[in-house]
């Protein structure tokens, strides 16, 4: 199969890739490059430098299927530019999606976001509750998915609704909890916890990298999937990094009470299964920074590597 990435160089494209070339898919690698490009050469994998805002230059002729992961990604890189949020993470997949449509494109798989429920009092969180999105990363995905639902007579679709991902990349990010609560204990030996009581759905990046390859084999698994399989507070989490490095924990006060949490019994009904934890994620960072593989850069930052480069040196452009 002839597979577009879009977003390809990013955190959970970097992983994915590989996958998909390695299951014997023809892949196009289509990335802006804000962060940088990790992935390797290969013969069966172009690689396409490109603003997927500019509908005509993202490359389809051919192409079986789309994994569109591009989108300025979580909620205070959303808020830097909302304009521009919109642009990349809505308006550029309505354009993707029409032309995908128009071509015969019969396959488009869209990375939502778990977030997009907002505040919810249920424990069990799925598929079917009310979203009330908070933020403009939220509000994006949440039009991304209806305008992909529309398309649904013309093409499969299938969303997913990832939890916070956790676990190593090539293209790594230290903005996340478990990925952030890990290196703040083995590079600081302290944790600072920020009320500690909020609640993160959590997914191990190969589990989610795996989901889409999954996807791709199961046509019939069309719809809305949510994808985390634990729900951990903040502090939970903050107390398994410190088991595995050595740290203590500072909790300080917190004016930010978003909680998240989510059901993915359907996805499990469907037939797939993970294979990795929170503990393996913390694991393997503690592993990678031992073994001087890691390190706490700004390019990891989201939001500080776009404050520092693409908002600063007319990358938007």
């Amino acid at each position: 199969m002839k597979v577009l990435v879009t977003g390809a160089c990013g955190y959970k494209g970097s992983v994915l890739v590989p996958k998909l070339l390695k299951a014997g898919h023809e892949v196009i690698a289509f990335d802006i490059m804000w962060f940088g490009n990790e992935l390797k050469n290969a013969s069966n994998l172009t690689i396409v430098q490109g603003d997927v805002r500019n509908i005509d230059d993202v490359p389809l002729n051919g192409v079986d299927a789309i994994i569109h992961l591009s989108s300025v990604a979580n909620d205070p890189c959303g808020d830097l530019d909302p304009k521009l949020t919109w642009e990349i993470s809505c308006l550029a997949t309505m354009q993707l999606a029409d032309r995908a449509a128009r071509l015969g494109i019969k396959r488009f798989l869209y990375a939502s976001s778990g977030s997009v429920y907002g505040l919810k009092d249920e424990a069990q969180v799925t598929e079917d509750l009310e979203l009330v999105p908070l933020s403009e990363y939220n509000k994006t995905k949440m039009v991304g998915e209806r305008v992909l639902l529309s398309y649904s007579d013309k093409m499969v679709v299938q969303i997913v609704r990832p939890a916070t991902v956790c676990g190593l990349s090539p293209r790594m990010r230290l903005d996340v909890a478990v990925n952030m609560l890990t290196m703040q204990a083995l590079t600081r030996g302290e944790i600072t916890v920020l009320g500690g009581d909020q609640t993160r759905p959590n997914i191990h990046i190969d589990d989610v990298t795996d989901l889409y390859l999954f996807l791709l084999d199961h046509p019939e698994a069309t719809g809305i999937f949510n994808a985390g399989f634990e729900n951990l507070s903040i502090q939970q989490i903050a107390e398994m990094a410190t088991q595995k490095a050595s740290a203590k924990i500072s909790i300080l006060p917190s004016n930010d009470p978003r909680s998240y949490r989510v059901n993915s019994d359907r996805l499990l009904a469907a037939g797939f299964k993970p294979k990795k934890t929170v503990s393996d994620a913390i694991d393997e960072i503690c592993a990678a920074y031992k073994d001087g593989q890691l390190k706490d850069e700004d390019r990891f930052h989201n939001l500080k590597w776009m404050q520092k480069t693409v908002f600063t040196q007319g990358a938007l452009s």
